[in-house]
């Protein structure tokens, strides 16, 4: 039953992932990130890790998701091109992922199918708990879990910053000039003749 749980989890995963960069309509994209990451909080019960698998539920396949469905709605159904216009990206983006798929190539042949005959790791009383994740993230991995939250931090402000200059722009192009012969509106002005004042 295990193994059947995997393999429909790492259907689901693979399926999800490949559908984010194959749809065109960024609302279907985001349809099979929720597929993507429902997948992987079944891979992580498999793995006994509880806490990241409701993590996984709820904080990215419900709230931040929620976010995206809002932002796909908003932006609407606009079909992306199939190669973006970046010099260079054609030709680059297929040596990238030929060489992290050689990467990952190397570490699965390498390391994990070397526990394919035992029993794999030894699993701990309380392993995947909110209090052995909260010991592990505040103790051992503190400084690198309060960088993350600062990185977060920072792109949320700059996010902010850079739509409120955007906005500030396009209200700086909606005025309308003023020049001889035109009111404070920008409205052209003329008398019964047709001359401008």
């Amino acid at each position: 039953m295990e193994a059947v749980a995997f393999f429909a989890g790492a259907i689901g995963a693979l399926g999800g992932a490949i559908a984010i960069i194959a749809l065109r309509n960024p609302f279907y994209s985001v349809l099979a990130l929720i597929v993507h990451l429902v997948s992987l909080a079944g891979l992580f019960l498999i793995l006994h890790a509880e806490f990241v698998a409701a993590a996984q539920v709820v904080v990215y396949a419900g709230a931040v998701m929620v976010l995206y469905v809002f932002v796909a709605a908003y932006v609407g159904g606009v079909q992306e091109p199939a190669w973006e216009p970046i010099p260079g990206q054609q030709f680059l983006a297929p040596l990238l992922g030929s060489a992290l798929f050689v990467e990952l190539s190397i570490a699965v042949l390498g390391s994990s199918l070397k526990a394919l005959d035992t029993n794999g790791p030894t699993i701990p009383l309380g392993f995947g708990s909110p209090g052995g994740i909260g010991r592990i993230l505040l103790e051992r991995f503190l400084i690198a879990f309060e960088a993350a939250s600062m990185l977060l931090l920072l792109a949320a402000v700059g996010a902010i910053v850079l739509a409120g200059r955007r906005r500030e722009d396009g209200d700086a192009e909606a005025i309308p000039e003023e020049g001889p012969g035109r009111g404070p509106e920008g409205v052209l002005l003329h008398d019964t003749e047709g001359a401008s004042y």
